[in-house]
């Protein structure tokens, strides 16, 4: 019997509901810098690692000079907010649907380890995923394929189906050579994830939950740009 291929999961704008959260603390942060960035730039990169947003929203002139003081002031800024956490609807049953269905399922994380510790909480997945990968465990963070490619492999797994809100996730999929189902919850248009290659779009967790995954799990990678 061939084994299932794992399902990889982004946490954040994917199981719990933070996009708006982090744009927020971005956007204090990025102020206290006197750099006033609209927050729907912001979102905008919201997905990306922290490594990549600082360039992305306000330039890399702004990254070489305060690159590091602002990921610092971002983390503080977002501390209080961490209360506010919820899940998405249907994230902890979707989880289960799919161990339950005997893939592999892995958490392919941007956040930082705390963040992603107080998700598996909320979300009451610690017994159920076969592994846990957050920014601290490789340099490059999405779109580069390293954080899935290390889920991956931490759950043993040879081939996946990435799940995630963001076109940043569905071409860190794309360049590991893997299908991509995109969830709305985190602000990118229907359209948008879409053209970046996802498989299927749905509104949220809960409406995957009716999802073909044998299906999905088979189907084929977006084609090299």
């Amino acid at each position: 019997m061939t084994a299932k291929p794992g399902v990889l999961f982004d946490v954040d704008g994917t199981l719990v509901d933070t996009t708006y959260l982090h744009t927020v603390a971005w956007w204090e942060a990025l102020r206290q810098f006197n750099h006033d960035v609209p927050m729907a730039e912001i979102h905008r990169g919201i997905g990306m690692g922290g490594d990549k947003l600082v360039t992305a929203v306000a330039g890399g002139e702004v990254e070489q000079r305060h690159g590091d003081e602002l990921r610092d002031r971002w983390l503080e800024e977002y501390e209080p907010l961490r209360g506010e956490v919820r899940p998405l609807a249907g994230a902890t049953e979707l989880v289960r649907l799919l161990k339950d269905r005997g893939f592999r399922v892995a958490l392919a994380s941007s956040g930082k380890p705390a963040h992603t510790d107080q998700a598996v909480e909320l979300l009451g997945i610690g017994d159920l995923v076969d592994a846990v990968t957050t920014s601290e465990e490789t340099d490059a963070s999405k779109p580069e394929p390293s954080i899935p490619e290390r889920a991956l492999e931490k759950a043993g797994g040879t081939s996946a189906i990435m799940v995630g809100d963001s076109t940043f996730d569905v071409e860190a999929a794309r360049r590991m050579g893997a299908p991509c189902v995109a969830v709305l919850t985190g602000g990118f248009g229907v359209d948008e994830l879409l053209g970046a290659g996802a498989v299927l779009v749905a509104a949220d967790p809960r409406e995957l939950l009716a999802a073909n995954w044998d299906r999905l799990a088979s189907a084929e990678a977006p084609p090299e740009r």
